[in-house]
């Protein structure tokens, strides 16, 4: 009998945390509200880990109900070079085409030795990360860097 228990406490356990690391993020309705006053959103990233906690975000935000009007991450950095065609990050990002805008820095790109035509489809290269950002702000935008 304990070690029944045991055996169902452990499972129980084991379900639990994998929901809460595994399931999607569920917002208060009062977050929502306030996250609907402003529906554009910046993301400014350096690393693979950045844009993909980006375009988590957005996952939770779409799932949630949050109303987005506007949604671009803005790229600099090594990232770069892991931004072309047939790469990982290409499969990866198939699913956000069309509905979240990347935009990627000429100056990074200059930097890492990427060219406009390594680059998947869906990115658009812009200027200078800092002045996108700035620009972005501009507008209204929500923005935070990772």
């Amino acid at each position: 009998m304990k070690k029944s228990l045991w055996c169902t406490i452990a499972l129980a356990l084991t379900f639990f945390v994998s929901e809460a690391s595994f399931g999607q993020t569920v917002l208060e309705k009062e977050t929502i509200s306030d996250l609907n006053k402003t529906p554009n959103y910046a993301f400014g990233v350096k690393d693979e880990d950045g844009l993909k906690s980006a375009l988590s975000v957005y996952d939770t935000f779409m799932g949630n109900g949050v109303q987005i009007e506007n949604f671009e991450i803005v790229v600099k950095g090594p990232v770069v070079k892991t931004m072309v065609k047939e790469s990982e990050l290409e499969k990866y990002f198939e699913k956000y085409k069309g509905k979240v805008r990347v935009s990627i820095c000429s100056v990074a790109m200059k930097r890492q030795g990427v060219s406009k035509e390594q680059l998947f489809s869906g990115l658009e290269v812009v200027e200078t990360y800092t002045i996108r950002m700035l620009q972005l702000q501009a507008l209204g935008y929500n923005s935070i860097s990772y």
